[in-house]
C-alpha cells in the first residue's frame, strides 16, 4: 500500500484512536445514552488498551536493546486487562438470554455508507495480507507499522504444541513464518516458498470474505434486517483487533467455520458438519456440542449427531492416510481431540507468569459452564446459540495455554452478532428445523416426536 499511498502505514496506536472515534460516531446511540447498546461499544473499545500493552511488552522483549523485564510486566498487565474485559462480556452473554427487550437501533449510517465503509476497510486490511512488510527501517530495526501478529511470529513456537488438527497447526505455522521479513526467525527452518506464502494469502482473503458473508447473511435471512447485518461486518472490520491480526488463519478460519454454522442452523446435518470442522481444527469448539445438542433436542439431534461424528470420522481418516502420521496417528488424533494433561501444556502469555495450578479450577468451571448450558436455558433459541455459543469461546480464553485472551476472532463475530441481534424467541428448533430422518406423525395433527 506504501508504493500506492504516499507513507501510509498502519501504527497500530493511530489505528485504535481513529477507529474508536469512528466506532462511536457510527454506532453511538446518542438519544439512548444509558442503552446497553453503548455500553457493549465502549466494551469492545475497552479491549484496545490491552491489546496495545501485549504488543508493546512483546516487541519490547524482543528488541536486543530493549528492557526484559519492563517488556514482561507491561505483557501481564495487558493480558490482564484483556482478561478483565473478557469477564465483563462473559457475564453480559450469560445474561443475554434474560434481556427480552431489544429495540431495533440502528447505525447512524445508512445502509449504502455502511457498505462503502466496509469495502474501503476490507481493501485496506486485505492489502496488509497481500503486503505484510515494509523494507523501511526504523531505529531499532523493525517496520514502524509492525503489528501484533509480525510480533507473535518472531516467537518461537512451543516445544509441546497444544490441541489442535497437526495439518491445520502445520498450515498456520507456514503462514505465520511467511509474516516474517527475510533474515529473521529460525535459521534452521527453510522460508516458506512463494507457492506456500500465496496460499495462505489466497486462504485468508477467501476465509475474510466468508466470514463477511456469513456475518450479512445472518442479518438478512435470521434477523430480517439486511442493514444490521451490514452494520455488524463493518464494526468487526473497524475494530483494532481486526486490524492487527489480519493474517492469522489459525484465528480467522474458525471464526467464519463458526459464523456459517450459525448461518445454516435450520439445517442439523450442515451445521454439525461446520461445527465439527471448526472443532477438528482447532479442538474448543468440541465445548460448543452441549450446548447445540440441546438446541435440537426437539428437533434434529440425531442429524446433527450424524454431521458431527461424520466429519469428526473423516478429519480423523485424513489424518491416518497422511504420511507424516506414521508411527504417530494416535498421538496425532489425542491433539486433535484435545485429549492431553492440561498440565504438561507449554504456557505463554498470561499463564507463563502465573502458576499453572490455577489453570484447573479455572478449567473446571469452564467445563460446568458448558454442561451447565446443556440444561439452561431450558428453552432455546437462536438467540441463546449466538450468545452461549459466544461465552463458550470467550470462556476457553481464560484457560487457553497459549497466549489465551488474544484468539478473540473465535467470539468476536458471534459476539457482535449478539450486540446486534432482534428479538429471536420464535426461532426454535421445532419451528425452524425441518422434519427428517425417521419422523413421522402420531395421533392429532402437529404432534411433534423428540430426538430426531
Amino acid at each position: 500500500m506504501q508504493g500506492i499511498l504516499f507513507e501510509y502505514e498502519l501504527n497500530p496506536t493511530t489505528w485504535v484512536y481513529l477507529s474508536s472515534l469512528l466506532i462511536v460516531g457510527i454506532y453511538f446511540k446518542f438519544r439512548r445514552f444509558w442503552s446497553i447498546r453503548n455500553l457493549d461499544l465502549v466494551g469492545l473499545i475497552v479491549f484496545s488498551p490491552g491489546l496495545l500493552m501485549v504488543y508493546r511488552g512483546l516487541q519490547a522483549e524482543l528488541e536486543p536493546a530493549a528492557n526484559v523485564q519492563s517488556g514482561q510486566w507491561l505483557e501481564q498487565i495487558g493480558y490482564i486487562w484483556l482478561f478483565s474485559v473478557g469477564a465483563f462480556f462473559l457475564v453480559r452473554l450469560l445474561l443475554d438470554p434474560v434481556l427480552v427487550r431489544r429495540p431495533l437501533l440502528e447505525p447512524n449510517l445508512s445502509a449504502g455508507g455502511l457498505t462503502f465503509t466496509g469495502v474501503a476497510l476490507l481493501i485496506f486490511l486485505m492489502s496488509n495480507v497481500l503486503n505484510p512488510k515494509t523494507a523501511e527501517p526504523v531505529e531499532l530495526g523493525r517496520p514502524s507499522h509492525e503489528r501484533l501478529e509480525h510480533v507473535l511470529a518472531r516467537q518461537k513456537p512451543p516445544v509441546r504444541e497444544g490441541p489442535g488438527y497437526p495439518p491445520f497447526r502445520a498450515f498456520a505455522r507456514a503462514s505465520n513464518d511467511a509474516l516474517l521479513p527475510a533474515g529473521e526467525g529460525d535459521a534452521e527452518k527453510p522460508r516458506p516458498g512463494l507457492t506456500q506464502a500465496v496460499a495462505s494469502q489466497a486462504a485468508v482473503i477467501v476465509v475474510h470474505l466468508a466470514l463477511l458473508i456469513g456475518i450479512v447473511l445472518i442479518g438478512y435471512r435470521h434477523f430480517d434486517n439486511i442493514h444490521t447485518g451490514v452494520a455488524t461486518a463493518t464494526l468487526y472490520l473497524l475494530l483494532p483487533y481486526t486490524a492487527q491480526m489480519t493474517a492469522r488463519v489459525d484465528h480467522v478460519i474458525p471464526a467464519a467455520l463458526l459464523v456459517w454454522t450459525v448461518a445454516v442452523y435450520r439445517k442439523p446435518v450442515v451445521a454439525g458438519v461446520l461445527l465439527a470442522l471448526a472443532a477438528g481444527l482447532i479442538y474448543y469448539p468440541l465445548y460448543l456440542l452441549p450446548l447445540w445438542c440441546s438446541f435440537y433436542w426437539r428437533r434434529g439431534l440425531f442429524r446433527f449427531v450424524a454431521g458431527v461424528i461424520g466429519m469428526l470420522a473423516l478429519m480423523a481418516l485424513l489424518l491416518l492416510l497422511s504420511p507424516e502420521s506414521l508411527g504417530t496417528f494416535g498421538q496425532q488424533l489425542q491433539r486433535m481431540l484435545g485429549l492431553m494433561n492440561p498440565l504438561t501444556a507449554e504456557l505463554a502469555g498470561f499463564w507463563q507468569y502465573h502458576s499453572e495450578v490455577f489453570r484447573i479450577p479455572v478449567l473446571a468451571a469452564f467445563v460446568a459452564l458448558c454442561a451447565g448450558l446443556a440444561l439452561w436455558p431450558a428453552q432455546k433459541n437462536l438467540g441463546t446459540l449466538l450468545s452461549c455459543s459466544a461465552a463458550v469461546m470467550l470462556g476457553a480464553q481464560f484457560w487457553h495455554a497459549h497466549q489465551g485472551g488474544i484468539h478473540m476472532a473465535w467470539y468476536l463475530p458471534l459476539l457482535l452478532l449478539t450486540v446486534f441481534r432482534p428479538n429471536l424467541e420464535d426461532r426454535v428448533a421445532v419451528t425452524a428445523v425441518k422434519e427428517g430422518w425417521g419422523r413421522w406423525r402420531k395421533g392429532r395433527p402437529g404432534r411433534v416426536d423428540a430426538g430426531s
